[in-house]
């Protein structure tokens, strides 16, 4: 049950939300039968809520991590790009692959903007893709050109956040 026409969503901004708007637009489409695949850059070894339920219980929802670092990366390692690359590659195949209707492409803005892989890669996915898919890119730091070639837009702003008060992220809430 393939769309019409499917988009292209930016998620970004500093703000809370953004790859939990994209998991909204998931369960939505998983309502009306629809396949999802998302795909995790620069996000790993850490047990997630969305992971946790789409193991048995969401056959028409798949995950994928190639990332084991569950920290913040700051300082990129060789090691840090060859995963996002393989990653990328993966993202190529799943999208080609006509198996899914909507692919997410999880913290891939991140994975630009430090130069793990290169933005121009993601410009010919998004040029490229199959023309009845949803590609959706999370991540804060969007680069302006991925900006320019999407079809929707949303910026989360931060405008309060409780990590400031020294309270950590809650099970089932945060992740």
């Amino acid at each position: 049950m393939l769309l019409k026409k499917g988009l292209t969503q930016v998620y970004t901004g500093d703000g809370k939300g953004k790859t939990t708007a994209a998991l909204g637009l998931a369960l939505r489409a998983l309502g009306w039968n629809k396949k999802v695949c998302m795909i995790q850059f620069v996000k790993g070894g850490k047990r997630l809520g969305e992971i946790e339920i789409t193991k048995n219980q969401i056959p028409q929802f798949s995950i994928h991590q190639f990332s084991k670092n569950n920290k913040i990366i700051l300082r990129p390692t060789k090691k840090d790009k060859e995963i996002a690359v393989k990653t990328l590659e993966f993202a190529k195949k799943i999208i080609n692959s006509k198996k899914y209707d909507i692919v997410i492409l999880d913290e891939i803005n991140p994975a630009i903007k430090l130069k793990l892989i290169d933005v121009k890669e993601v410009l010919k996915i998004i040029r490229e893709k199959p023309k009845n898919l949803e590609l959706i890119l999370t991540g804060r730091n969007a680069d302006k050109k991925i900006i320019a070639a999407s079809d929707l837009v949303t910026e989360m702003k931060l405008i309060k956040h409780p990590y400031y008060k020294k309270i950590p992220a809650r099970k089932g809430i945060e992740y």
